[in-house]
């Protein structure tokens, strides 16, 4: 059974997603270990607490630098024996340090159809805002492993959603995640757990 870490940072709607399919026995070898937070307010944490998760909050302004920082989330992972980071609404920068220390087992969700709409500067609603300034008639929600690169990493799973002509970035977002980002990110999880996952330069294969 493989262990897992959920980064969060606000609400948890996609940590809520995961545990949800956890309880409906759709992660299959794995199971959320510990949740970690970057904020003290998080709600993602009562959600976690209420599902009877353990959970750890680690702020970046605590620490000096980044490697202190850094030293101290790789103490967590190595506490809980993590053998997958799942990024849920993280908004604390990943370091290469991290990223070399666990390769292809940080995956991220993100809110648009990648390479669209991702990179700096694109998170939240921010997504959505572009989205519908752009005119496109279809976004959607990216799994992909974290790398270097921002969004750049190897793409896991996408699911596409339409835009309808009223939405606002609001309704958007909700649309969004509820027809993509809470289905692909548990999807992906489980592929992952059950050693489905392979990984060859930029592409991911699902075996």
């Amino acid at each position: 059974m493989l262990k897992i870490a959920v980064l969060v940072s606000g609400g948890g709607t996609n940590l809520q997603a995961i545990i949800d399919a956890q309880q409906r026995g759709e992660i299959i070898n794995g199971e959320i270990a510990c949740v970690i937070s970057s904020k003290t307010t998080a709600y993602a944490l009562e959600r976690a607490k209420k599902a009877g998760l353990a959970t750890e909050v680690l702020l970046r302004k605590q620490f000096a630098t980044m490697e202190d920082y850094d030293a101290a989330l790789l103490g967590l992972l190595e506490k809980y024996q993590i053998d997958l980071i799942v990024l849920a609404g993280f908004m604390t920068i990943i370091s290469d340090n991290i990223v070399s220390h666990y390769p292809n087992q940080i995956m991220n969700i993100h809110p648009s159809l990648i390479p669209s709409f991702c990179g700096d500067g694109f998170y939240g609603l921010h997504v959505h805002e572009a989205v519908l300034e752009k005119g496109v008639k279809v976004t959607g929600a990216t799994v992909h492993f974290v790398n270097e690169i921002c969004d750049g990493g190897p793409i896991i799973l996408q699911k596409a959603v339409e835009v309808q002509q009223e939405d606002t970035p609001e309704t958007l977002q909700l649309r969004v995640m509820e027809q993509a980002e809470w289905k692909i990110l548990p999807q992906a999880i489980s592929l992952f757990c059950q050693g489905r996952l392979e990984v060859s330069g930029t592409q991911v294969k699902i075996v």
